[in-house]
Parts: C-alpha cells; structure tokens; sequence
C-alpha cells in the first residue's frame, strides 16, 4: 500500500503498478488523480475484495464499466469518492443508478428495512459517498432513495447528525495519507540534481508506462555491461583450456612435443 501511495504522489500510478501490487488484504484505495483504467480497477477489485473505503475522484480513464466491478466484487465498501474532473464527473453521473437498491420480489414499505439478501443491486453497505459537484436532481434522488447514504459530510464538534464522520469520509484528508505518514518523504521524494534531457528524450520516455521505463532500463545497464560479460567470457574460455591441458596426459604430451619441436626448429 506504501507503494501504490508514492506512485500515485509521483504520478506513476497505472494499470500494471495497481495490478502488481494489489493485495487482499487491503481495506483502502487511493486511486485519485492516477493513471488507471478500467482494466486496472476490475482486475485490482477481484484481488481486493474487502475493500472499506475507495477514491476515484479526479481519475479520467476509469468508466462505468469498472466502477460496476467495485461494486459489485466489494460488497464492504461503505466509502466512495468520485468526480472531480469533467470526465470523472461523467461517470460518477453514469454510475449514479449503481448505488440505488433494486428489489426483487419483495413486500413492504421500505428497503431500510429489508435484509441485505433480499436487495438484488445496489451498493447495499455504502454509507458515506463523497461527490462534492453533485448536480441538484441527483442530490434529490440520493436523498429520497439512499437514505442511509450521507453525502459530502461536514466535520463539527457535534459529529454529523449524531454520528462520528470516519476520517476516510473527511473532504480535507486524503484517503491514504496514514499509509506514508511515518515515511519521510526526502527517501522517495525527486529532489536534487535532475540531469539535463534533450527535448525529444523528454517527450519519448516520460509518457511511457512504467513496466515499459523498467525494460528500457534493463536493455540500457544490459548493453553497457556486454563488453565486460564478453571479456570475463574470453578469459573463462581461456583459464578452462590451460586446466584442461594440464588435466590432460595426452594433450600434456602434445604440447611438450610442440615445445621440442619448435626449439629444434629455432636450432637449426
């Protein structure tokens, strides 16, 4: 979690960090403002299927179709953040009809009463949704139909409506700041010196993705470390031939009569 933390400050956080990273046992995730898609986030949420609290706010490639997959593969989730750029604002509209209940077969005046199993949809255990440009008729339809859902809570010394507001559902916090609060920020932070880059290894290397930044890395190191690999491999070659000829009583004898030869040669 520490990781995904430092590559989402970085600005490193993408689809195979997410993917690689991901554990079961996490109970947040900070996905705000990252580079994920919907292929990061399904496949992260069938790993992380305990999941209490998540933000997607401010991530652009993420669609309903993930957001559908968080739902219904994190039956724990009871806080979500969302929105915050045009196109996240997009899909939190989109996937608004996700978070209402949809009862099937069912008798009675109102689903606050129903058990979990009888609500076929919906996100059943969400109780805290952040949203903070939430459009009026959706406020409207939130509050009438998801009544259990509290939105965009407000901190006071009183609580909110009597209830003790989570620190993972404050607007002034972000989800994952306890994660790298004991973690000095200078170990990963870029500072210092920053090498000088033409303008065309600059834009050919930093929209790279990270796998694809590591590979290169690896074939650069790889291609300077050739000439000395070839070197070691040249003098093993030559250290296995002196100790096979002196292992050897027939090539020992050869060489000697090379020898012989070749001094009777210089004498005459």
């Amino acid at each position: 979690m520490a990781l995904v933390a430092i590559a989402r400050r970085r600005r490193l956080l993408n689809d195979d960090v997410i993917v690689a990273l991901a554990d079961s046992s996490w109970q947040i995730l900070d996905l705000s403002g990252s580079e994920v898609s919907d292929c990061g986030l399904s496949q992260a949420v069938k790993t992380c299927k305990h999941l209490q609290a998540v933000d997607i706010s401010l991530c652009s490639k993420l669609t309903s179709v993930s957001v559908s997959e968080l739902l219904r593969n994190c039956r724990s989730l009871e806080i979500l953040r969302w929105g915050g750029c045009p196109r996240s604002e997009n899909t939190a509209r989109r996937c608004f009809s996700l978070l209402k209940p949809t009862l099937e077969h069912v008798e009675g005046d109102s689903w606050e009463e129903l058990d979990t199993s009888e609500i076929a949809h919906g996100a059943t255990s969400l109780r805290w949704l952040l949203w903070p440009k939430i459009e009026k008729d959706q406020l409207e339809s939130l509050s009438e139909e998801c009544p259990r859902i509290i939105l965009n809570p407000k901190p006071s010394p009183l609580g909110y409506r009597g209830i003790d507001i989570p620190r993972e559902a404050r607007l002034d916090v972000s989800l994952d700041d306890p994660i790298v609060e004991d973690i000095d920020p200078k170990t990963w932070a870029v500072t210092g010196f920053v090498p000088r880059r033409s303008p065309s290894s600059v834009s050919s290397t930093e929209d790279l993705p990270v796998a694809e930044k590591f590979r290169l890395a690896f074939l650069d190191r790889d291609t300077r470390l050739a000439p000395k690999r070839a070197k070691n491999a040249r003098q093993h070659q030559r250290r296995a031939e002196k100790q096979w000829v002196m292992m050897n009583s027939r090539a020992k004898a050869l060489a000697l009569a090379s020898l012989a030869s070749k001094s009777l040669n210089i004498r005459n």
